[in-house]
């Protein structure tokens, strides 16, 4: 799917190189804006935001919130507690595959899909993938132990299928029946597809295990995703510790903001770059190198014949990553002056030493995991993507403002986990790319007009940051995991650390992470 995505976002038909025409927006001018503009930006703090608090005007309307639906399969079949205990089905195998969000989208649909077949979960592989280049097991990223407590009595986990059952297959778990299941599967589907081949076998294998659940499902199933997400999945000691000091750390340097911070997810690494097929201004060298990366990560998929890259197209629907500048001019165009703290939450930015000079004129408070962490803390961490990123996640979960660059699933789950904290608001700045690019083109603009442009693009944000979609649609936009609200209300009150005052500090992912958490609902 990431290769298809791509291909998608880069390639358009060939016949698109009859007629190419200049579209607005296309070229990438955003330094010679920048270097027009640099006075007026540094030096105008008359519309900054005196508190990050002030931020977000819109309020999610409350409802009381409905009790959860039984999700236990016996109550379904009309069975009580007291006259059976259900037999599982069998055992259930899946292999989770990508970064860290997609693992946790594969995490939360095995144990859905376990609920429906009434099968008992092995905890789930972690398959190794050349691009995220990181072997991290399930135990290594989330706390295990947790995570079986907080299903008992919804979907019963092991870590190992029994040997009773591996004898049969001789130990090889090759030999466990496979089974390739289509794209966003309905219930009906596993019902009528799967469900007989683990009633036969006892135990199957589910690879590949992306999207492999249908959006829609009914609410005892959509019950179970959301208390494997915001219950079940909780951090493991080791990244709950460090991320612990990292959030901490953030709140001491923006004592000037009430100890409120911002965090950016910035992708514009090496590897973003080049997979956007997007071009900036580094020329030839730049298409060069990018093709290089290209080729060595993707092989053959942006060389096929039939199609041509159209950066410039890429740019003006919004597929381009932001750079640090423009976010940097976008954020002090909103009102955020030179007195913000910002997290960039990010891998290694492609040329830092240049990319990131201009953000650090505009805001000299910039911080990331590498520069609040020391290296003997970090040591643990490096080489493994999943383990970098969940303190990523954790840091930007608890900002004030997140803001997001580009798409993928880390954003999505993100406003997903801050809309359930924070009463329903993503509390998110979302971009307007197209509409960005033809200001960040224009060398005639002013710096008013360009203010008074993101003052509106904020509030836009503010305004879609409390909307929940009238539809479900198959894809992640429209997802629960992006929008977990009004259906994953209710597991507040099946978590025992939840309390009248909004006390959360263990739910799910979060871990007592500094007096934020204990006010994230307030």
């Amino acid at each position: 799917m990431i290769y298809a995505s791509g291909l998608l976002m880069c390639v358009g038909p060939f016949s698109g190189l009859v007629g190419w025409v200049y579209v607005p927006g296309s070229v990438y001018r955003s330094p010679e804006i920048y270097r027009k503009l640099k006075d007026d930006i540094l030096s105008d703090n008359s519309t900054a935001l005196e508190q990050l608090s002030s931020v977000w005007k819109y309020k999610r309307r409350p409802k009381m919130p409905k009790p959860c639906p039984n999700s236990t399969v016996s109550s379904r079949l009309g069975l009580t507690s007291e006259s059976s205990h259900l037999i599982p089905t069998g055992y259930l195998i899946v292999e989770a595959n990508g970064g860290l969000n997609q693992q946790r989208s594969a995490i939360c649909n095995a144990v859905a899909v376990a609920g429906l077949l009434n099968a008992v979960l092995v905890i789930p592989q972690f398959e190794f993938h050349a691009i995220w280049k990181d072997s991290s097991t399930f135990g290594d990223i989330y706390d295990e132990d947790h995570f079986i407590s907080s299903l008992e009595g919804y979907v019963k986990i092991v870590r190992d299928v029994p040997d009773e059952i591996m004898t049969r297959f001789n130990y090889n778990m090759s030999s466990i029946p496979t089974i390739r299941v289509q794209a966003w599967a309905t219930v009906n589907y596993y019902n009528g597809e799967v469900y007989p081949l683990l009633k036969e076998h006892g135990v199957i294998r589910i690879s590949p295990f992306a999207n492999r659940l249908a959006m829609s499902v009914p609410p005892y199933i959509q019950l179970l995703r959301c208390i494997a997400n915001y219950n079940a999945l909780k951090f493991s000691s080791p990244i709950s510790t460090l991320a612990e000091k990292l959030v901490d750390r953030m709140v001491e340097k923006s004592s000037e903001t009430g100890g409120k911070y911002v965090s950016v997810h910035l992708r514009f690494e090496e590897d973003m770059v080049a997979f956007s097929c997007c071009l900036y201004e580094g020329g030839r060298a730049e298409k060069s190198e990018m093709d290089v990366i290209r080729q060595k990560s993707w092989k053959g998929k942006f060389k096929r014949r039939d199609r041509v890259i159209r950066p410039d197209l890429n740019r003006v629907n919004g597929k381009c990553p932001l750079t640090p500048l423009e976010v940097g001019m976008m954020l002090r165009g909103m009102g955020f002056d030179n007195n913000t703290s910002i997290y960039l939450a990010s891998g290694r930015i492609y040329q830092p030493e240049k990319h990131l000079a201009p953000l650090q004129e505009m805001f000299s408070r910039l911080y990331t995991k590498e520069s609040l962490a020391t290296p003997e803390e970090l040591a643990p961490f490096e080489g493994y993507s999943s383990r970098m990123a969940a303190l990523d996640y954790t840091v930007s979960l608890l900002s004030e403002v997140f803001v997001t660059t580009q798409g993928g699933n880390f954003p999505h789950f993100l406003m997903g986990h801050r809309r359930f904290l924070f009463g329903g608001h993503a509390k998110t700045v979302i971009p307007d790319k197209p509409k960005l690019v033809l200001l960040l083109q224009n060398m005639d603009v002013r710096w008013e007009v360009f203010k008074k442009e993101m003052k509106l693009m904020l509030g836009e944000s503010d305004r879609k940051g409390v909307m929940v979609p009238r539809v479900r649609k198959i894809n992640r936009k429209t997802s629960i995991y992006t929008y977990p609200l009004p259906e994953c209300e209710c597991i507040f009150h099946l978590s025992s650390n939840f309390s009248a005052t909004g006390n959360i500090q263990n739910l799910g992912a979060l871990h007592p992470t500094s007096n934020l958490m204990s006010t994230a609902r307030l």
